[in-house]
């Protein structure tokens, strides 16, 4: 695991201490060792510069930048096919002078080309630079593990595993774009291939990049989408036959992801993702495998004991580790360093807090992503089949009568639920479904703090809204049911721009590797194609892998409410990080930064302190963005 950056300079005005200026704000994803290569040819200076965090051949022979015959490569991530990769190579007359998988992808695009991406199995984010063709290639894994920033005015590129790198370039121009505001306003993050900046954008995941230095011309071109295989003919197999392939399947590609020549361990909650991936491991090896999980001694937010029930009836090492209120608040100020553009899941407090102890005892750890998109596990894909298709079956006269009933009568009126976030946000969006029945629609309501119009509004700056996966009709238009629709919509836009972004920066806070088994491409493939009834089925969400887990933890341990790995936070909001949003969202620091429409941030921030906590998550989006904008925009 490591971080990459560089540039291509078509003006002659960089140089190679701008290189490792952009290199070496990364070295907490690489603090074992830093490289670069400044090449200036008759088209135009490249610069390529590496910082390595030592994972697999821990010699100085694998340093990068790396060279092989015409090209050079600065690479993040990790190939976990790669001595099978290299044994074929050897066999079609390659040499090779490491035992690195850095190598093995050289060599690799040495014989195949940009063909060679269908041999790796892994995450990645890497560039070579071809000087025989004089063209750079960029390449980002499937799921979008990796990360891969650019920025790209016709004269100048600059590349990096995270925005600062970019920043550091001194052509760079730090323009806000106020669309992928609106975004971020909506989502709590921005998704790909957006980012915060004009002119600068994130490769998007299954893609790879082209830029030629003789033309000047830069191509994007998709390897892998994931509509793909759910646009394939359901598998024809029974259900036991289907849960005796996944396991194995499962298992293969848990285990590919301990190569590694330093120690590996798994986070693990105690839920039924992490629970898989620790138990199909800890079978196979006499060794304990250590795991780790992170206690908040709140009712409703702890599931540490959970965890250690779990460990213990798996037999692995555990590491349990209680933090308190002040450790997790203490956490908030470091937020915009580590998450260079704006980013408010909440959820990174605690994943910032367990990779911290983790890296204590191992460099790499395994996380348990990707199980709720790829085996239907979230509690929205059971609200669009419960109530989603009654809502849709309704007579449409009924529905606007019903929908204008509630608009008559808001949320807090009902005094028994009105102190309940939840209800309040679901009452709403039943609302709004009530009114457009849509299967877009309930995606948008049940992911969206605001709708586009509230995030308009609240940005003074003419702005559009720019579209995204989940708007793209033709990209889930041939996936005949809703909730494989719901579950790929998610596997290329919550997935990379939340839940993967939020785990690459906080594990690389700590400079510990975060691997993501259930994202090896191969499970995704498969399941896509499992039918629906053997993903959700009657009520019952993830149906397949949940009996694949019983097989080695009893159901009764298991068997309890989904909760997600999160923190108090409307209640901190309206006590200990009163202070914080008093500054940020004050009518002072609003009207100087001349982004915001004052009256409503006042009216959103007023209201949330006089009682309506429906508004906490516009409160703490609208924070982040703030606190971002004083670190990276103000200083």
């Amino acid at each position: 695991m490591c971080g990459i950056a560089g540039f291509v300079d078509f003006k002659n005005l960089s140089s190679l201490g701008i290189l490792k200026k952009c290199t070496d704000v990364l070295s907490h994803r690489g603090p074992d060792g830093s490289g670069y290569k400044f090449i200036q040819n008759e088209t135009a200076q490249v610069g390529i510069g590496h910082r390595r965090l030592s994972i697999i051949d821990l010699s100085n022979a694998a340093a990068q930048p790396m060279v092989y015959g015409n090209s050079i490569i600065s690479f993040n991530g990790e190939i976990y096919n790669y001595k099978e990769i290299k044994k074929t190579l050897i066999e079609l007359g390659h040499k090779f002078q490491t035992h690195s998988d850095t190598e093995v992808i050289l060599h690799s695009w040495s014989e195949w080309g940009k063909e060679m991406i269908h041999h790796f199995i892994g995450m990645f984010a890497f560039v070579i630079f071809d000087q025989s063709k004089n063209e750079l290639v960029f390449f980002r894994d499937r799921a979008g593990m990796k990360p891969l920033y650019y920025y790209w005015d016709e004269s100048l590129l600059i590349f990096g595993s995270e925005l600062k790198a970019l920043m550091l370039h001194p052509s760079f121009y730090k323009r806000i774009n106020y669309d992928s505001l609106r975004l971020f306003l909506q989502l709590g993050y921005i998704p790909e291939p957006y980012s915060i900046f004009q002119k600068t954008f994130k490769l998007p995941p299954g893609n790879w990049m082209k830029l030629s230095l003789k033309s000047r011309k830069l191509n994007i071109f998709s390897y892998w989408e994931v509509s793909d295989y759910y646009k394939r003919m359901h598998l024809d197999l029974s259900y036991n036959e289907a849960l005796n392939a996944t396991e194995s399947l499962l298992e293969k590609a848990f285990q590919y992801r301990l190569v590694s020549d330093v120690p590996v361990g798994v986070f693990l909650s105690g839920g039924y993702d992490s629970t898989a991936v620790a138990a199909l491991l800890q079978k196979n090896i006499t060794k304990k495998i250590k795991t780790f999980t992170i206690g908040i001694k709140q009712k409703g937010y702890n599931e540490a004991p959970f965890a250690a029930k779990v460990a213990s009836h798996i037999g692995t090492d555990h590491t349990e580790y209680y933090c308190s209120q002040k450790e997790a608040i203490e956490i908030i100020p470091e937020l915009p360093y580590f998450y260079d553009e704006p980013f408010a899941d909440s959820s990174a407090i605690p994943t910032i807090l367990v990779s911290k102890i983790a890296r204590k005892s191992v460099t790499v750890a395994l996380s348990a992503d990707g199980g709720d998109e790829t085996f239907a596990g979230y509690n929205r894909y059971e609200y669009m089949m419960k109530y989603g298709k009654k809502i849709q079956d309704l007579p449409t006269f009924f529905s606007k009568i019903l929908a204008g009933f509630m608009e008559t009568i808001p949320a807090n009126k009902f005094p028994i639920l009105r102190n309940h976030i939840l209800f309040h946000s679901r009452y709403d969006r039943i609302k709004s479904f009530l009114k457009d029945p849509s299967e877009e629609n309930f995606m948008n309501q049940i992911v969206k703090a605001m709708d586009q119009y509230e995030a308009k509004t609240l940005i003074l700056q003419e702005t559009k809204q720019l579209p995204t996966k989940s708007s793209d009709k033709a990209f889930a238009s041939s996936i005949s049911h809703t909730l494989a629709k719901m579950m790929a919509i998610d596997y290329v836009t919550y997935l990379p721009g939340d839940v993967l972004h939020k785990v690459d920066r906080a594990t690389m806070s700590a400079s510990l590797e975060g691997r993501e088994p259930f994202l090896d491409h191969h499970i995704i493939q498969w399941a896509a194609a499992l039918p629906i009834n053997y993903k959700y089925s009657k009520g019952t969400k993830k149906r397949i892998l949940k009996d694949i887990v019983h097989r080695y933890v009893p159901k009764d341990l298991m068997e309890r409410p989904k909760a997600g790995f999160g923190i108090p936070l409307t209640t901190w909001m309206q006590n200990e990080l009163r202070t914080l949003i008093e500054k940020y969202l004050s009518d002072k620091f609003v009207e100087k930064q001349q982004i915001f429409n004052s009256l409503e941030i006042k009216r959103i921030r007023e209201s949330f302190f006089s009682g309506k906590i429906e508004l906490s998550e516009n409160v703490w989006y609208v924070l982040m963005f703030q606190m971002w904008y004083e670190k990276w925009m103000e200083s």
